[in-house]
């Protein structure tokens, strides 16, 4: 059901120093792209009265939104600069404690997650696949959705031969020092990013289009998302079918699905808990 497990090490991408550099061009005009992404795949504009548990706050700006848009919001993460992230915009953009609460914690630590309880909307958007265990991650969040609550998860997908090249890519990066790095990440570059440049460049003159206008993609950075991407070990992946019928079996019904086309990237699901 699953590939290759990958065991638990302290050799992980530091996310959370990569979120923190993308703090750094964090602005309200990314905020507003990441309120509208929040409300386009809640079809909620208002979710004042719902508690919001954001597994895996990364930067902390989806839990920001959720906090604009009126929910109470928990954070975790298990990157303690992770946390400083969300614990920084929280300070930043929250006058009231009760109505954010940030901390750190694991997916996988279900002592830990039991202070939580059952939430209105669980929010994992591409973290369960860096837990070197995703499956034991999935079984976690699925017991922390109320009934007819939502679970929001993008997951890795699995695409073969093409899937393990990137396992090795991202488990060497992680493991060099800078020059390799640097390396690894020109190459990842290139390779995701050389032909939208061509084509914009032929279709408008401006071979950076896309990558300026990448903001409005959840109010996201693409620069920050390549070094994310190729540093981002522990590493899994898995069909939309095999998502879909775990959590079917668990008693959720999918409610949206987009793909990334059987190519690279994220499967993204929302699922409705009957």
């Amino acid at each position: 059901m699953t590939n290759e497990k990958i065991t638990d090490t302290k050799e992980r991408f530091a996310f959370g120093k990569n979120w923190a550099n993308f703090l750094n061009t964090l602005n309200e005009e990314r905020i507003a792209e990441a309120v509208k992404s929040f409300t386009e795949k809640t079809g909620l504009s208002d979710m004042t009265g719902l508690t919001v548990l954001d597994a895996g706050s990364g930067s902390g700006l989806f839990s920001l939104a959720a906090y604009k848009l009126g929910a109470k919001v928990l954070s975790f993460d298990y990157d303690t600069d992770s946390v400083a992230c969300t614990k920084y915009l929280k300070e930043k953009y929250c006058t009231d404690d009760a109505m954010w609460q940030v901390q750190q914690g694991s997916v996988l630590d279900q002592d830990f997650l039991k202070q939580f309880g059952e939430v209105d909307v669980l929010y994992s958007w591409g973290e369960l696949h860096h837990t070197g265990h995703m499956y034991e991650a999935f079984k976690n969040v699925s017991n922390m959705v109320k009934k007819d609550g939502t679970l929001f998860i993008s997951i890795y997908n699995d695409q073969g031969s093409a899937t393990r090249r990137w396992t090795w890519i991202k488990k060497k990066y992680t493991n060099s020092g800078s020059l390799m790095r640097s390396i690894l990440t020109t190459y990842t570059l290139f390779r995701q990013w050389t032909i939208t440049f061509v084509k914009d460049f032929l279709r408008c003159g401006n071979p950076l289009k896309t990558w300026c206008a990448y903001k409005e993609n959840r109010g996201m950075s693409a620069w920050h998302d390549v070094v994310d991407w190729v540093g981002g070990y522990p590493f899994e992946t898995a069909k939309p079918e095999q998502v879909f019928h775990f959590f079917k079996e668990k008693d959720f019904q999918l409610e949206y699905l987009k793909t990334c086309a059987g190519g690279l990237g994220c499967n993204e699901f929302i699922f409705k808990k009957k």
